[in-house]
């Protein structure tokens, strides 16, 4: 069921943050709640939640990987939805789901072996979802109208969506996600470029097993940006944005930043300082130089 087939104007949903957005990409949790808070969500977080399971349990022990998605899908309530800001958490969370669904057997196998039991109809989203939702709303017009929220001044900008969310499309409530971090960008006051490598890996995990590896496809990505005429990154995914930063090679890098501080920015956050000061490379001389900071 996608989220825009609610009766009633969404007001809450529960959140997952996962372990990057709980540490190393904490800019972009604090962004996002401000986003959202703006937009008149409220974003309550899923209380003891656990690590999804990330590609690490998967790849080690499935069973336990799976044990540890459905704990969190245990502890979220059925009346709101849930939303997990990852594109990896999202997958596993809702890969779990649907296997509970496909198969009587795993469920039983969980409740017996965890004690735990996942009730069916839990709406499960991720951030564009829930952003595509809001930009229906009344309160996006508004925010967004002429003088109604501070501008990204003109900023070019490469939207990069990164591998995760394009697959695989069982799990997947969007059909199709490109695009809505350009019309939210455009509506915001940047300039999204057109360039090539939106959806092109950033290596994930390799970029700890393997980082040459990682960094010969970011340079890449970012290069690809750069000779598109970008003057920033703006990711939808923490790991995509650490990636990038961490990884890139080239001379010049330009700074990656995350969609939800973009967001927040856009619509009069004041927080905004504490979040770029985490970044590897600074993207406060750019914002600088347009009036935004």
């Amino acid at each position: 069921m996608s989220i825009k087939n609610q009766s009633a104007p969404i007001t809450e949903v529960s959140f997952f943050p996962g372990c990057s957005l709980a540490s190393s990409s904490r800019e972009a949790y604090d962004s996002m709640r401000q986003a959202c808070s703006a937009l008149g969500l409220a974003m309550i977080e899923l209380e003891d939640w656990n690590c999804c399971g990330s590609s690490s349990a998967h790849s080690l022990d499935r069973e336990l990987g799976f044990a540890l998605a459905c704990r969190n899908l245990a502890l979220a309530p059925l009346k709101r939805p849930l939303m997990a800001a990852c594109p990896s958490c999202h997958k596993n969370l809702r890969t779990a789901q649907l296997h509970l669904e496909e198969d009587p057997e795993a469920a039983h196998r969980l409740q017996k072996t965890q004690g735990l039991e996942v009730e069916p109809g839990l709406q499960i989203v991720n951030f564009l979802e829930v952003l595509d939702y809001l930009q229906q709303l009344p309160a996006w017009k508004g925010l967004v109208q002429d003088g109604g929220a501070p501008r990204l001044g003109g900023i070019k900008t490469a939207a990069y969506y990164g591998c995760m969310l394009a697959a695989p499309r069982k799990v997947q409530n969007l059909r199709r996600h490109s695009g809505i971090l350009e019309r939210s960008l455009r509506t915001l006051g940047a300039e999204p470029v057109e360039w090539n490598h939106h959806n092109l890996c950033c290596g994930t995990f390799l970029s700890a097993t393997r980082p040459e590896l990682a960094a010969e496809v970011i340079n890449r990505i970012i290069m690809d940006a750069v000779s598109h005429g970008a003057e920033c990154l703006v990711t939808a995914c923490a790991m995509c944005q650490m990636n990038l930063e961490l990884r890139c090679r080239i001379e010049s890098p330009i700074p990656v930043l995350h969609f939800a501080e973009a967001l927040a920015l856009a619509l009069g956050a004041d927080e905004s300082e504490q979040w770029f000061r985490r970044h590897l490379i600074d993207p406060r001389p750019l914002l600088r130089s347009r009036g935004l900071l």
